[in-house]
């Protein structure tokens, strides 16, 4: 039998007068989840006690059958990519990963060894001697990746990862997702968008209020959240021929223009409305700069499974 990579047992995290954990109850397998749920459920709170940035006020969680914040345990068995954005603007990729590496105790030769080894795996090498501030958003991503994986950590955890990226990020990131799987790491993605996360797994656990509300195999809960209309906010330069564009696919039943450089589209089918979205990128047409869900039809079904 398997054995779960983490097991958390009612683990409760109090904010003064608010709970980030909520009694949250759940096993993640090998390979890859999927940690869903909208924003402010708890998933940043969970990622930081299983990186050992924060304490359990009650409850468990145990990462490779140890606690996760057990002293003994090397802090070399995760690596964290977390969701903010933010990196140091002045240096080069190299430098970044270089001096995470030595900070984490690696001699020089060493530091160096590992950083080539993670810039190539997220194909980062050609602009290795770049200043971080002339970046894109997935470039950034993608460097933050690598410092998750630079120490050569047996789990890799992944806060929102995909977010505020345009289609073709996403494409490369799950791709990168699926090779980093292949090569025997176990991953834990976080996402609020359903939709991403299927493309990489079919394992998920769905979270709300800091607590575990369903997990196991999505397709089980995939009718219920198809049943509802879901809307996705796009940006771009051109809002008008995106929004004909957006028009005339059949499953799309509703198009918006809240601002000058967004539109908001509903559709019935959201696997089918990602798809085309995909297509539509790649044949380079109209220019769209980021995608993102938006919470409320979500929110609908994440309050029916909470019951």
């Amino acid at each position: 039998m398997t054995r779960p990579v983490v097991v958390a047992t009612a683990a409760t995290k109090r904010y003064g007068e608010v709970l980030g954990l909520n009694g949250f109850s759940a096993e993640f397998g090998p390979g890859i989840t999927g940690l869903i749920g909208p924003n402010g459920a708890g998933k940043s709170t969970f990622f930081r006690v299983l990186a050992g940035q924060l304490h359990l006020d009650a409850g468990t969680m145990t990462l490779l059958d140890r606690p996760a914040d057990d002293p003994v345990r090397s802090n070399h068995e995760v690596g964290y990519c977390p969701e903010s954005p933010t990196l140091y603007e002045w240096m080069t990729p190299e430098e970044f990963l270089r001096t995470l590496l030595r900070l984490d105790g690696f001699e020089a030769s060493e530091a160096r060894r590992r950083c080539q080894n993670a810039l190539g795996e997220v194909d980062l090498l050609p602009v290795k001697d770049r200043r971080l501030s002339g970046f894109s958003r997935g470039m950034r991503q993608r460097v933050k990746i690598a410092q998750a994986l630079a120490h050569e950590p047996s789990v890799l955890l992944l806060d929102e990862p995909l977010n505020a990226l345009d289609p073709i990020g996403r494409v490369r990131l799950l791709e990168l997702f699926g090779r980093i799987a292949e090569a025997g790491r176990h991953l834990i993605v976080s996402s609020h968008v359903l939709y991403e996360v299927e493309r990489l797994t079919d394992q998920i656990v769905m979270m709300t209020n800091g607590r575990a509300i369903a997990q196991g195999d999505l397709h089980q809960i995939r009718d219920l959240i198809d049943s509802r209309p879901h809307t996705v906010e796009l940006t771009t330069p051109q809002p008008r021929e995106l929004g004909r564009t957006l028009a005339g696919w059949e499953h799309v039943t509703d198009v918006a223009f809240p601002r000058p450089d967004t539109v908001v589209a509903q559709t019935r089918t959201p696997d089918e409305f990602y798809r085309s979205l995909g297509e539509l990128a790649r044949s380079g047409t109209i220019a769209v700069q980021g995608v993102r869900g938006v919470d409320d039809n979500l929110e609908a079904v994440f309050r029916l499974l909470a019951g």
